[in-house]
């Protein structure tokens, strides 16, 4: 069996187990055969003395994997559409400022009191309106050149990082500022089955729509008479990805919070461990961060008493990791 093979088939197992494994950590001790009874009641049995476990996995742990996973398979896809869409190695699923749009709707959908479904698509709304100024901002002569929309989302971003400042600065000390504060930390304690049924279509359209364009990726970094001259028309493809990811980074923000590092670490692992075709990069990034976001998930609401916020554990494992990346591909010399 090749490398490339043994790769896949590790991938492949990993997901199918850990996923399960996932429901059975916590706090609330959960055993193998209880997970799979509330599973799959009809093959392991539903006995009365599983309900209370049946009803953790089902209600609580069950909606936190699903979206553990689907978020970190968009942030992963997105960041890795971004990264060849705009030959920048340091792109990430907020480089056009959706995220930080995002967390301005949140910011503010928490401080006017809104129930959390609206936060949710406050924030969603918000993230799209960040892109679409950033898209308007950038045209210039009927074109959008990619330095401008990357030099647009740097300014949309800040400007939107500053509107949450006031926001927080406006909040209420004792209990809406804490709230913000926490909710911008990146958590997905408030997983259930009507967010995610909100959220994650965008996140899958998003995703398919990038791993659809996953091969025309390859003829980003070319001019546009070359890209033609291949079949592939670049202000289609950018629009698409673009499209695609805005969804995914809006989406995943409205329900998870702000959460780096994922859009940028996992798709230079893919690159590490699958080559740079995009072909490749793009189902990869996919397995890769929907394993990589479940195991940060799992280990912030086991680690301790308390849960830990999603993004400084991605935060410590990712810089480290990242830096390790950059000696090892020759990014640093020494």
């Amino acid at each position: 069996m090749s490398r490339r093979a043994a790769l896949i088939s590790l991938c492949a197992a990993a997901l199918v187990c850990a996923p399960f494994a996932a429901l059975c950590f916590g706090r609330f001790p959960i055993t193998a055969g209880d997970a799979a009874s509330a599973l799959f009641p009809a093959f392991f049995g539903g006995g009365a003395e599983n309900e209370l476990a049946r009803g953790v996995v089902l209600n609580i742990r069950l909606p936190r994997v699903l979206l553990a996973m689907l978020a970190g398979a968009g942030l992963a896809v997105s960041g890795a559409a971004f990264q060849s869409l705009f030959s920048n190695p340091l792109a990430t699923p907020d480089t056009l400022g959706v995220a930080t749009g995002a967390s301005f709707g949140a910011a503010l959908g928490i401080l006017a009191g809104l129930p959390p479904a609206l936060v949710q698509m406050s924030a969603f709304a918000a993230g799209l309106a960040a892109v679409a100024v950033v898209l308007a901002v950038s045209r210039v002569r009927g074109s959008s050149p990619v330095i401008m929309m990357i030099l647009a989302g740097m300014v949309v971003s800040a400007l939107f990082s500053a509107l949450v400042s006031l926001v927080k600065f406006a909040a209420d000390p004792q209990d809406v500022l804490p709230a913000i504060t926490f909710w911008l930390m990146g958590s997905l304690a408030g997983a259930t089955r009507e967010s995610l049924a909100l959220g994650a279509p965008a996140i899958i359209a998003g995703a398919a729509a990038v791993w659809l364009a996953r091969w025309r990726l390859n003829a980003a970094s070319l001019s546009e008479d070359e890209a033609e001259a291949l079949g592939v028309n670049l202000r289609r493809l950018r629009v698409a990805v673009i499209a695609g990811a805005a969804l995914i980074t809006g989406s995943v923000v409205s329900m998870c919070g702000l959460i780096g590092w994922v859009g940028l670490l996992v798709p230079h692992v893919s690159r590490m461990l699958f080559g740079a075709d995009n072909r490749r990069v793009v189902p990869a990034s996919l397995a890769l961060g929907a394993l990589f976001m479940l195991a940060i998930d799992t280990a912030a609401r086991s680690a301790a008493a308390s849960e830990i916020p999603a993004s400084i554990l991605t935060s410590i494992i990712g810089a480290p990791f990242f830096i390790f990346l950059l000696r090892r591909s020759g990014g640093v010399r020494g």
